[in-house]
């Protein structure tokens, strides 16, 4: 029986495929939003608390979360809450994400804006520059050592920022060095558990980078032990997003980051 990982990427293959087809990539690398200015994801998580406030209406593993959320409304109450930045998911198929929900967000706010998806193909790269983002997340489970290397140099002429997401000790042999941000996802993207002491078992061996530690984190999380083990950043979506005040839950969370830090 295959994982939810896999059916993911096999599903995200179809989806680009179709892409293609109705707008080739040549199209694409003319586009003149590719030479917009993007917005620092690493001044963003250094200079501030370092959150990443994640916008998301559902998951494989928990379904809906918050069907009816509204982006605007949400991405602004992130923002003002102090967040560094924030995370849009745009998977439609398994996360509930509408069309223009990035677009939308990219309208609100003036903080740099993570594109949440599962990058393949550099189709994927150049889509998400046009649609307003400013970093995209690249996870090594789906991605060779040298699709890595290629698709953080595309990313970087494109002026935007790359997280390389691992999740275990063997997607570490696929870093080639140029990563500038690396987030261990607390979650076993097949089985969907959560675990954060994933991130205290590789923070180690990350190296000279910005590191982020993602999935499972709330403010009740045990953040001072990833504080003191070099974590500069969190990223964090779904306890913001099942609360009834999404940017109050992100209010409480950075205020506990940064006392933390201080």
């Amino acid at each position: 029986m295959i994982g939810i990982l896999e059916k993911i990427v096999r599903h995200k293959k179809q989806e680009i495929q179709k892409l293609n087809a109705q707008e080739p990539r040549s199209k694409l690398i003319t586009d003149y939003r590719l030479k917009n200015t993007s917005i620092s994801m690493q001044e963003a998580i250094i200079n501030g608390s370092g959150v990443i406030a994640e916008f998301k209406r559902a998951s494989p593993s928990k379904g809906l979360i918050n069907a009816d959320a509204d982006i605007i409304s949400i991405a602004q109450g992130y923002q003002n809450s102090g967040a560094s930045a924030i995370s849009v998911l745009t998977d439609s198929h398994f996360f509930g994400a509408k069309d223009d929900d990035l677009i939308s967000a990219r309208e609100t706010v003036d903080i740099p804006i993570l594109r949440k998806d599962f990058t393949i193909d550099l189709y994927q790269i150049y889509q998400a520059k046009i649609m307003g983002a400013d970093c995209i997340l690249l996870i090594a489970a789906i991605l060779t050592a040298g699709e890595l290397k290629e698709f953080i140099t595309v990313a970087n002429d494109l002026g935007m920022d790359s997280i390389i997401e691992v999740h275990n000790h063997t997607e570490l042999d696929k870093l080639s060095g140029n990563e500038k941000i690396i987030g261990v996802n607390n979650r076993n993207l097949d089985t969907f558990e959560v675990d954060i002491e994933t991130s205290l078992h590789l923070v180690n061996q990350l190296g000279d980078v910005i590191k982020i530690s993602e999935s499972g984190l709330d403010a009740d999380s045990n953040l001072q032990a990833l504080v003191n083990a070099g974590y500069h950043g969190f990223l964090v979506g779904e306890s913001f997003m099942k609360d009834d005040d999404a940017s109050k839950a992100c209010q409480n969370f950075v205020d506990k980051v940064n006392l933390l830090k201080s």
